[in-house]
């Protein structure tokens, strides 16, 4: 699939990109995509590294560009580096469903990554009181929300809602 989704943006914008140089910054918005041609690429969030990436055809962007909200992840270079940069990105994955369906896939992997996580936690304290107890909420609301609409944010740090 990573093959095919290079195929799809050869021709698109390149960018090279320095080790420590930052291509999308947590809070920013930009309607920008970024598709990995070679190197690797960090993923924090609140400065917390999450993730490094170094296939062929990984996309950075997709949530903000999906959801129409800021950037949700800092991505910056790890290694030298060059992405296909795509300006438009909602209208890219509008127009590209074979990328869209990738993607697709791509978050229902995290989503059930995490919600496979709050399970085995909801397991391991299912007799605690507390804080614990508010992982039933939220596997219900990541189970369940099929509203097109969604907030974001938290009740511990009201300035991330939107």
């Amino acid at each position: 699939m990573m093959e095919s989704i290079l195929r799809v943006c050869d021709g698109l914008p390149e960018r090279r990109v320095k080790p420590d140089e930052t291509l999308l910054v947590e809070g920013d918005a930009s309607s920008r995509l970024y598709v990995l041609i070679e190197g690797e690429l960090e993923v924090s969030s609140n400065g917390v590294q999450i993730s490094t990436q170094s296939e062929p055809g990984s996309i950075f962007g997709e949530m903000a560009a999906l959801l129409e909200v800021p950037h949700t992840a800092t991505v910056k270079g790890f290694r030298h580096s060059r992405v296909y940069v795509v300006d438009n990105a909602a209208e890219f994955l509008r127009t590209h469903p074979e990328i869209t369906f990738f993607v697709t896939k791509l978050l229902a992997r995290r989503l059930k990554g995490a919600t496979d996580y709050l399970a085995d936690v909801k397991r391991q304290f299912e007799d605690q009181k507390g804080h614990f107890a508010m992982v039933d909420a939220v596997l219900a609301s990541l189970l369940h929300q099929q509203d097109e609409e969604c907030t974001l944010g938290s009740d511990r740090d009201p300035a991330s809602s939107t």
